[in-house]
């Protein structure tokens, strides 16, 4: 009987034991920990610290060389920090620096590319949006059709347009003006626009577009009270694509305006190539980053939504 009891006493104990310390018998549960010095976060981490240092290195001789004068850049290492630190290179390149036969550095140019990206962003947008929008919830006769064009047109080359372009615009009077480019951009814009509003509105939940036909919605209220609300991220996409691509080109520029109107991306290539006179590599330098500072501040400060917006619309076809 003694016997008996003692063999059922430990069943017993662990029976009656509370809930929270069952675990205690069990021994540890849960995924395994693992090394933070594994092979594996070696070889990943160490890649991105070679292909990190490999984009930073140049930012960073630009930016150093741009903070020092002349007489440091000829004694040859580009590599060292400025031993006396100068503002006067950005100084002359944003309003002094010779860009063809103008001699006002980079600032017209800056509020060109101003006035060109801003309405071009801002139309190109509001079509491509209403554009994706009719495309994933209103079938209307020939969208196929019409889709299949606007996707082909994203992969035309720009070359092969130039001179057609050229002779439509000086038919409609805007050849050499900004609005001109204005056009240009919106025109060049729109299929691949398209197509990310498109695949953005596809992917939405089908069931809120159809309740709000049942309570009566039309096309402009679904769009601006149900659409646009629920859609931040992929417009934030579509205005760093946009900002970045009109920002930094110089094709369209140098064929579409005239010195009077070239965009900052044409005077600094006016800058970078002069022929005369002493190379100014500092007042280069901070020109480049001068032309460049607008998309990279507008990526950094939109660049969670930028990946959200991308991953969203590359979900359905």
């Amino acid at each position: 009987m003694v016997d008996h009891v003692l063999r059922a006493t430990p069943d017993m104990a662990a029976a009656a034991a509370p809930a929270g310390r069952a675990g205690d018998f069990a021994g540890p549960s849960g995924p395994r920990p693992r090394r933070a010095f594994s092979r594996r976060n070696i070889f990943i981490y160490g890649t991105l610290a070679v292909v990190a240092i490999y984009y930073l290195l140049p930012l960073y001789v630009m930016v150093v060389t741009s903070l020092k004068g002349m007489p440091e850049i000829r004694l040859g290492n580009i590599f060292s920090p400025p031993m006396e630190i100068t503002f006067e290179p950005w100084v002359k390149a944003w309003s002094s620096a010779c860009t063809g036969l103008n001699c006002d550095g980079l600032s017209r140019g800056f509020w060109n590319s101003v006035r060109i990206t801003v309405p071009s962003v801002f139309l190109s947008i509001a079509i491509a949006s209403v554009n994706g929008y009719a495309l994933a919830n209103w079938r209307f006769k020939g969208a196929d059709i019409f889709f299949t064009i606007l996707v082909i047109g994203a992969f035309i080359p720009y070359q092969v347009m130039l001179y057609p372009i050229v002779i439509v615009l000086r038919e409609i009077g805007l050849y050499g003006s900004l609005w001109g480019l204005v056009l240009v951009h919106c025109i060049f814009g729109m299929p691949i626009l398209t197509l990310l509003f498109r695949n953005y509105f596809a992917s939405l939940p089908e069931e809120l577009f159809k309740a709000a036909r049942v309570d009566g919605a039309g096309f402009w209220t679904i769009y601006l009270r149900i659409m646009l609300p629920m859609s931040l991220p992929i417009f934030v996409v579509a205005i760093i694509l946009q900002v970045t691509g009109i920002w930094n080109d110089f094709l369209f520029g140098v064929v579409y305006t005239k010195p009077d109107t070239y965009p900052m991306t044409v005077q600094l290539n006016n800058i970078v190539n002069a022929v005369q006179g002493v190379k100014e590599y500092n007042v280069n330098m901070a020109a480049t980053l001068l032309t460049g500072l607008v998309p990279l501040v507008i990526y950094f400060v939109s660049g969670k939504l930028f990946v959200r917006g991308i991953a969203a619309g590359a979900v359905k076809g």
